[in-house]
């Protein structure tokens, strides 16, 4: 575990949109000390590992054996697969904070998800949710071109607007507050990475592309390369605050269950 964590704690520090995506979750969870947590679709595990640390008891669930693996490898207790066509194996109410993480645009059934949602959540409970934001730009039609297309990322839609999002998880939540992250050059430098991971042979899965420790594991070189022009990266990505005024490529929201 702690060679898994290790890895993964350095791949999350060579990440912008993971570091971004955190960020951004974190900002509308607020403080979770004493309360019951969940986290659905955290990728490879580090992004549970990370809210884990900011206190509370937490429970992870993910769609498939390969994610599911790679969180339980990081965090190793109350870790679950879940089957989206059942119910959440979790009791009614049982949850203060539900942190979803990337997964809404991958279930066949996003309104029975919503409801599902709902039925763990308190009422008065907070609902976080990390999602592609919907929107057409030339960047996305050349991701589409290259073969980054939402079928192989495993996304069964390409994405929600605020007003899509409310109205899904409406009447049961209340939308409280959103913002986007990951403007152009961001996703741009997301592209090239996800490019290259490609190239190495890594293949998508129905949660996309999930990099798990043994993929780190077995291309050390190709990550000690990356880890060497990193600091370009994360300054291409910088570039973001030149275009203030335009939208993010990823959309977070912070949603409360009504009583």
């Amino acid at each position: 575990m702690a060679d898994a964590e290790t890895w993964a704690l350095a791949l999350f520090r060579r990440s912008v949109l993971k570091q971004r995506k955190l960020a951004a979750i974190a900002e509308m969870l607020g403080p979770t000390d004493r309360l019951r947590c969940l986290d659905l679709g955290s990728d490879n595990g580090v992004v549970s590992l990370l809210l884990r640390r900011r206190g509370g008891r937490w429970a992870s669930a993910d769609l498939t054996p390969e994610a599911v693996a790679s969180i339980r490898e990081l965090v190793s207790d109350d870790v679950h697969q879940i089957d989206e066509a059942k119910r959440l194996p979790f009791a009614d109410a049982e949850f203060d904070r539900v942190v979803v993480v990337d997964m809404l645009e991958h279930v066949a059934s996003d309104e029975a998800f919503a409801a599902e949602l709902a039925r763990v959540t308190k009422p008065r409970g907070r609902l976080i949710v990390n999602t592609p934001y919907l929107k057409d730009t030339a960047l996305r039609r050349v991701r589409r071109a290259i073969g980054q297309t939402d079928e192989k990322h495993g996304h069964l839609r390409p994405g929600y607007t605020p007003e899509s999002l409310a109205a899904l998880l409406s009447p049961r939540f209340t939308l409280d507050h959103h913002r986007t992250y990951s403007r152009f050059f961001s996703e741009a430098v997301d592209t090239a990475v996800n490019w290259g991971v490609e190239r190495l042979g890594k293949k998508s899965s129905a949660k996309g592309m999930v990099v798990t420790t043994a993929d780190l594991q077995q291309h050390r070189k190709a990550f000690r390369v990356y880890s060497l022009i990193y600091p370009a990266i994360s300054l291409i990505s910088r570039f973001d605050g030149l275009i203030p005024w335009a939208s993010g490529y990823m959309l977070v929201a912070a949603l409360t269950r009504r009583d």
